[in-house]
């Protein structure tokens, strides 16, 4: 296992988060969004410092005016947006690999009213297919995240492990695996080791935040001890990336959190 931390911890924009992370002692640092990087100066940063960037999200810099169809509010669940993602997928995997980023995140979009969830089902798996052929082509790992709609994400199509496992088989890629957020899946079904532990296959990565308040673990009611155990134990050796604020002083926080990690953490 190994874990990267939230960029928003440090303060300062992508690059000085960068060069924070690395100054208290962390290996790898997220931070999602990328359309508006330098990405020569990302891949010197990144490089300088040994740090690696763990997941990034399907953007375009190319075509900003994407972004609207690509959101929650419109999102894979339409079939008017299947070459929109696709297009900025493969504008996503160049920075990847400029970056040496190994994950991409994919959000499916709200659910519509006006057709039923079979066909929004479809439309997904139509669009994770044809971005998954280029996954598999470049080396990277699509991660498909389910989100609540109980306290963040109301009216978004994509929420328990269950229908991301469905969504996945349907995908069929080796390259195409789902984003397990443990905060998320707390707060929309709880049962967060089973679903994760049962499904481990066919989980690329995952995102810590303890709840209520998606903060570091320890502040909720998230036993992250027998987490971490649990996926340890299952064999998972890939990514864990803390998403979530903090409630002390940056200091503390990575004592705090190196104390737990080094437990668990790929030296």
């Amino acid at each position: 296992m190994k874990f990267s931390a939230a960029g928003g911890w440090f303060g300062g924009d992508w690059y000085q988060n960068v060069e924070r992370g690395a100054k208290y002692g962390f290996g790898a640092v997220e931070q999602l969004g990328w359309s508006h990087l330098d990405l020569a100066r990302a891949k010197e940063t990144l490089e300088k410092t040994g740090v690696t960037s763990t997941c990034i999200i399907i953007q375009s810099a190319a075509h900003p005016e994407y972004a609207e169809a690509m959101a929650w509010t419109h999102g894979m669940v339409w079939e008017d947006t299947h070459d929109i993602f696709v297009e900025s997928f493969r504008e996503t995997v160049e920075a990847a690999k400029i970056m040496n980023v190994p994950n991409i995140c994919a959000t499916v979009g709200n659910t519509r009213s006006d057709v039923c969830e079979e066909k929004q089902f479809e439309n997904c798996v139509k669009t994770l297919k044809s971005m998954a052929h280029i996954a598999e082509e470049e080396g990277k790992m699509i991660v498909l995240e389910p989100l609540n709609v109980l306290v963040n994400h109301m009216g978004y199509f994509l929420v328990t492990t269950k229908q991301a496992v469905e969504m996945i088989r349907a995908v069929d890629s080796p390259n195409c695996k789902i984003l397990f957020d443990i905060y998320h899946q707390q707060i929309s079904e709880g049962n967060v080791i089973r679903n994760a532990t049962e499904n481990i296959e066919l989980i690329g990565h995952f995102h810590i935040g303890d709840n209520p308040g998606r903060n570091e673990p320890g502040t909720g009611e998230i036993n992250y001890d027998k987490v971490f155990r649990a996926i340890r134990d299952k064999g998972y050796d890939r990514y864990l990336a803390f998403e979530c604020g903090r409630t002390v002083p940056l200091p503390e926080l990575s004592v705090n959190m190196h104390a737990l990690i080094d437990r668990y953490d790929e030296k």
